[in-house]
């Protein structure tokens, strides 16, 4: 649709109003709806909106220890564009009008503690370069029958899982809960967000769903809106879906693997495949892999933001962690899958389900685009076997707090994002692992309560 037709539509639903959202540092949608009214006044233009979203946590409990904003500053509004190009009809909400937003200073610049303004930056740059990155995230996700006030009144234990037993690629898993299956297919398709595969994954209600590939700000919007679509599809049906990196130590965790790839100025051709070369990649490729490698260690947080999403990288759960690469292997941390002109592309293993889209996106675009930039070589051979085993170019950090501090320290960190960035994130990540700390847990009460 073109602009005016988009606004068109708008002004002519029966609704009268419009949804909007934007994406917080943890890649959760805060949005609102509109008015008629009030969009036609900031279609052109912005609408203020309260700059607490970056002045708390995902539980709404404001930080004492950033800059950006806080009770030193009042918290004021920061202005928010909406952009049309992201027009989505919601099918569950009567196919309302939906838009996405980014947040911008109040000179109308980026704001660059804004996820989707960092994502957009960097795709800027790779275009520069002449590439045109296509990427994909997939996700992993738990299914429970519960609702919110159960998972409240329960303190969250002894949840009723969608179904029970471990039934990956199961047909009667799918069959048993067609009509949520069908739902999140045909809705999700019909809200922009095309899916290529959905099937359940090993574990009691767990599924798994391949998002079709775009150009890489609009598949991390796919992928944002993806992780709120399914959690809002699935209250319908009186389901909790949950995106957390490991809910239970017994099970696996979830993924959020992202597929990349460059293509040329025109999306034509797939730079990354090459038909001369025996295992079908080119030298671009190669430094592509060489740059995530070497930059990972200075980005996990990216990728791996929360302090449970550590319970998932570890050995044997299907989740990387060491730094290695190979050919469709799913022990290591880049996976090549190549082959053909069309699907030759990495999937980056280490990304979980619980991230920002954004800034996972983000991170594994400007790591392959550093090692273009500088040339990096590979310097370990692709793994062969168990990637778990395989040290030679060492470990990811194994907590939130070691890869925050790595991050924060990191002048390669600065370089690829700028230090307003890095450190307004690095402060967040910082105050997540103090909650923590200060929490007492269930194992530590069933361990010393009595004993001790």
């Amino acid at each position: 649709m073109t602009t005016q037709q988009v606004i068109d539509y708008v002004k002519s639903h029966p609704s009268a109003k419009v949804k909007l959202a934007a994406a917080d540092i943890d890649g959760v949608l805060r949005g609102k709806y509109i008015s008629l009214e009030k969009f036609n006044g900031v279609v052109n233009g912005h609408l203020g909106f309260c700059d607490v979203v970056f002045g708390w946590d995902a539980n709404d409990l404001a930080y004492d220890n950033i800059a950006f904003t806080g009770w030193h500053t009042g918290y004021p509004d920061l202005p928010l564009r909406l952009d049309l190009a992201t027009f989505r009809k919601i099918p569950w909400e009567g196919d309302v009008p939906f838009f996405l937003g980014e947040f911008v200073d109040t000179a109308g610049t980026p704001a660059p503690i804004c996820p989707r303004q960092l994502l957009r930056m960097v795709v800027n740059q790779c275009q520069q370069a002449g590439f045109t990155p296509l990427f994909s995230q997939e996700f992993e996700w738990f299914n429970f029958s519960e609702t919110p006030d159960t998972l409240h009144q329960k303190g969250f234990r002894e949840l009723n899982s969608l179904t029970p037993g471990m039934f990956g690629y199961s047909i009667l898993r799918s069959t048993l809960k067609s009509a949520f299956i069908t739902d999140l297919f045909e809705l999700l398709t019909q809200f922009g967000i095309p899916i290529e595969g959905l099937h359940t994954e090993t574990g009691p209600g767990v599924y798994e769903a391949a998002i079709a590939y775009a150009d890489a700000l609009e598949a991390a919007d796919r992928a944002i809106l993806f992780k709120t679509a399914v959690k809002e599809i699935a209250y319908k049906h009186g389901i909790v879906a949950s995106f957390m990196a490991k809910w239970n130590e017994q099970l696996p965790g979830c993924s959020g693997h992202v597929h990349q790839s460059l293509w040329d100025g025109e999306a034509k051709r797939n730079l990354f495949f090459d038909e001369d070369d025996p295992r079908n990649i080119s030298p671009l490729m190669e430094h592509y892999i060489a740059g995530q490698l070497h930059c990972l260690p200075h980005l996990l947080p990216m990728y791996a933001p929360t302090i449970n999403s550590y319970k998932r990288l570890v050995e044997g759960a299907w989740a990387p962690t060491t730094l290695t690469w190979g050919f469709d292997n799913r022990t290591v941390a880049l996976r090549v899958i190549a082959g053909s002109a069309k699907g030759t592309r990495l999937e980056t293993r280490v990304v979980g389900a619980d991230t920002n889209p954004y800034l996972a996106l983000a991170a594994c675009l400007a790591s392959g685009l550093y090692g273009i930039r500088n040339a990096l070589t590979l310097q370990q051979s692709a793994t062969v076997g168990n990637g778990y085993r395989d040290y030679a170019n060492g470990k990811l950090p194994a907590n939130l707090y070691e890869a925050t501090q790595r991050m924060k320290q990191s002048e390669l960190a600065k370089e690829l994002f700028g230090e307003t960035f890095v450190s307004h994130f690095c402060s967040t990540r910082d105050w997540e692992w103090q909650q923590f700390s200060k929490a007492v847990t269930d194992w530590e009460l069933k361990r010393y309560f009595e004993i001790i």
